[in-house]
């Protein structure tokens, strides 16, 4: 057992340079006119490290988001060569994966349904947080005794 929580925090260590790495090289060394402004969002690993699924999430600002996401990653699969060699001289390894580009819509998915479940409240008039009915606050102690001391109303 140990040596698979080895493994596994190897590979978690391996994915998280990689992200950085290659969000580096996306930020500042590739001039590709394709790739637009993104991030890398994930990077995932197989079990062997043989290969890795490189996820990445272009700004929402674009007016044609889905023509910049095509457009990013073919400007990204023409730079892998360039990248995987950068990423065996950076981290001084033999052997670096084998990296597929993926366009990452989790965060427009979210929004989307974010935005119907906000149609659906508005619809149906629940509030977002429902609200309890607001009562009179317990009298402290030391009222109930200026209260006790008072004479009777008339």
């Amino acid at each position: 057992m140990p040596e698979n929580r080895a493994r596994k925090h190897h590979q978690d260590r391996v994915a998280e340079t990689l992200r950085l790495e290659i969000g580096t090289m996306i930020d500042g060394e590739l001039s590709d006119p394709r790739i637009a402004n993104c991030y890398v969002s994930e990077v995932s690993l197989n079990p062997g490290a043989k290969s890795a699924r490189v996820y990445v999430a272009v700004d929402s600002a674009v007016k044609d988001i889905v023509q910049a996401e095509k457009d990013t990653i073919a400007g990204l699969e023409a730079a892998k060569g360039y990248i995987r060699y950068e990423l065996k001289e950076r981290m001084g390894v033999r052997h670096v994966p084998d990296l597929a580009f993926l366009a990452d819509r989790s965060g427009r998915f979210q929004a989307r349904i974010e935005e119907l479940m906000d149609r659906s409240r508005k619809r149906n008039k629940f509030p977002v947080e429902p609200s309890l009915p607001e009562s009179e606050p317990e009298p402290q102690s030391s009222q109930v005794a200026e209260l006790a001391d008072l004479p009777p109303a008339k």
